[in-house]
């Protein structure tokens, strides 16, 4: 069992947190997903026939990752969170990335709700997960990059085990180590908003919607959730 726990600093800078943790055991990534597949193909065509666009910059969820960001030191700019970086990518290309059937089913989620996701292999998890604020010791190994070894900048929000972090700038980019392949078989997805009063609903209808994707191809999931009042939760 790994639990997740959400930083007192933390809590105190973004008293609005809110995190849903979907998880799934059993899941089984090498058969068809065609509710997937849908998904991504609907919000293709909805914005190719001009009925939809993703989340921009002015939009008050992405404004407020913005603000997260130059907050602990890091230009959202140039290094974008990872629902803006998805969304413009859509617009620029017109079609979502098909990596695998888990992590289309979070991105396509992530980009229709506006909200920052990723998901973590918990086979190759090492102890509990902490979101907290960087030391600038810690290691890194950016997703895709197996011999990069990158430090965070103190101060910066980080996921981080005990052998490392996770994701860096709070939902910027994942780790190679704990990437979501079609062989991972126990995955804790993560879907987040910094105001949970504005945008708690929302999260948690598309945590309702990313258990649904996964449903047919799993043995269990569940939902947790994670923000000041209940700053853990055992997955």
């Amino acid at each position: 069992m790994t639990v997740f726990r959400l930083a007192p600093a933390v809590c105190d800078a973004f008293p609005g947190t809110l995190i849903a943790l979907v998880t799934a055991t059993g899941l089984r990534g090498r058969e068809p997903w065609p509710d997937t597949t849908a998904a991504l193909e609907d919000l293709e065509q909805q914005l190719a026939c001009g009925t939809w666009q993703p989340a921009g910059d002015s939009d008050p969820r992405i404004e407020a990752w913005h603000t997260a960001y130059r907050s602990f030191g890091t230009n959202p700019r140039r290094v974008r969170p990872s629902v803006d970086a998805l969304g413009r990518r859509l617009v620029n290309k017109g079609t979502l990335p098909r990596i695998s059937p888990a992590v289309d089913s979070y991105n396509a989620v992530s980009v229709r709700h506006g909200l920052p996701a990723g998901a973590f292999d918990l086979h190759h998890v090492a102890g509990d997960i902490d979101i907290r604020y960087a030391d600038g010791g810690e290691v890194f190994t950016p997703l895709g990059e197996p011999g990069t070894i990158e430090n965070p900048r103190p101060g910066e929000i980080i996921y981080a085990d005990t052998t490392g972090v996770l994701t860096r700038h709070w939902n910027h980019r994942d780790a190679h180590r704990t990437r979501v392949t079609e062989d991972s078989a126990h995955v804790a997805f993560v879907l987040e908003t910094l105001h949970a009063t504005r945008d708690g609903d929302l999260l948690k209808a598309a945590a309702d919607e990313l258990r649904t994707l996964l449903i047919p191809h799993t043995e269990r999931t569940a939902i947790h959730h994670l923000g000041p009042a209940h700053p853990q939760a055992a997955v």
